[in-house]
């Protein structure tokens, strides 16, 4: 195996991670330093801050109760949702259990499944990214999957999956069905946190990372108490730390500032895909060695896909042209995704994330530099 790498993004701007851009700013900052100075570091988190916490985003998603109070029996914390999915594989990894998600999508999840002595299967999207719903179930059939991951949006194309298909997902199978939302700030509102009394094998994960906390590691899972209880039972017992967990909270209680980062973020999602759609095959300044395809996305992040070789050319040789192009960006500053490498379907594809407005100038400006540099293979 190998671990998830972390490239050094030192005297870069950092376009590879899908965070926010955005600081606080500098009143909320300087009230969130008093805050967190007042701590008691030197104790453990208590199970108060934990509970507070959990109301608190009990609160912000609308998980309540009949009596019309934050309904925590629903939520487990997780140190980011990447250890959630540690814990999901845990929970589940008896002899002979599988874990199942589309492919490509987040890399956690297979990783994870290994780990925990599960079998991993992945079954391959469409060509357009969409779920292959007889593939799917089939694979459903075949291997009774104890645990099943649907990034939505998924992560690394950006697409939200058809209702009616995770639906049809959600009814085919009795195992825990988790819709993993890190994105869904920018989704528009397509969310299944809704839906979670309709369907009792349906769980909902998020994270803070993308709308503005990557730094403070804090995810949640939300699910009928039938799952979240056995997976709080395996929770190591200080996993989010007080820090963290005032930190979250404190956004919490200023999440108006968030939202508005959120929107400006989608807002430059549109333009930045507009400007990317310039490069494309005739119809951009750069012709047969511009992009091939920008995707849709309902993320904070755009995936593209470079143009390879023109009609009648000889395929460069190895590494892709999208490889060479990411290696080009970073030597002019800007760091981004190379997604060529994950999966045979992301052939000749870069992820970028959505940043501030003048780094998404330079991002721009690096890419078509780079593709102007690195031109598509032509006949010999």
């Amino acid at each position: 195996m190998h671990a998830y790498g972390v490239p050094d993004a030192t005297d870069a701007i950092k376009l590879d991670a899908m965070e926010n851009p955005f600081r606080l700013p500098e009143a909320l900052q300087a009230e969130l330093g008093r805050m967190l100075a007042a701590l008691a570091i030197n104790r453990y988190p208590s199970g108060t801050t934990y509970r507070a916490l959990k109301q608190a985003i009990a609160v912000q998603d609308g998980l309540l109760g009949a009596d019309a109070q934050p309904d925590v029996s629903r939520l487990v914390l997780g140190n980011g949702s990447d250890e959630l999915i540690s814990l999901l594989c845990q929970l589940v990894a008896q002899p002979g259990a599988v874990v199942m998600a589309p492919a490509p999508s987040f890399v956690m999840y297979e990783m994870s499944a290994k780990l925990a002595g599960a079998s991993f299967v992945p079954v391959p999207l469409q060509a357009d990214f969409s779920l292959d719903m007889p593939a799917m179930l089939q694979a459903i059939e075949t291997y009774r999957p104890a645990l099943v991951f649907l990034a939505y949006p998924n992560n690394p194309t950006g697409n939200l999956f058809d209702t009616a298909a995770v639906q049809a997902i959600l009814r085919a199978t009795d195992g825990l069905v988790v819709l993993d939302e890190a994105y869904a700030p920018f989704a528009g509102g397509a969310s299944w946190m809704s839906q979670l009394d309709a369907w009792p094998n349906l769980a909902v994960m998020r994270t803070c990372s993308k709308w503005g906390l990557a730094g403070a590691r804090l995810g949640y899972l939300a699910a009928q108490p039938v799952w979240t209880e056995p997976l709080d039972r395996i929770r190591p017992p200080y996993n989010i730390s007080v820090l963290d967990a005032e930190a979250t909270r404190f956004a919490l209680q200023h999440f108006e500032v968030f939202a508005q980062q959120t929107a400006a973020l989608c807002e430059a999602r549109t333009t930045l895909a507009v400007r990317l759609q310039a490069l494309v095959g005739s119809q951009g300044s750069l012709g047969a060695n511009g992009l091939d395809t920008v995707y849709p996305s309902a993320a904070n992040f755009v995936l593209v896909r470079v143009a390879d070789t023109v009609a009648g050319a000889t395929p460069t040789a190895q590494p892709s042209r999208a490889s060479r192009v990411a290696t080009a960006m970073r030597e002019r500053g800007v760091l981004i995704k190379d997604a060529s490498r994950m999966h045979p379907l992301l052939a000749n594809c870069l992820r970028l994330t959505v940043g501030a407005p003048a780094e998404n100038e330079a991002m721009l400006a690096a890419l078509t530099e780079a593709l102007q540099a690195i031109p598509a293979g032509r006949e010999a």
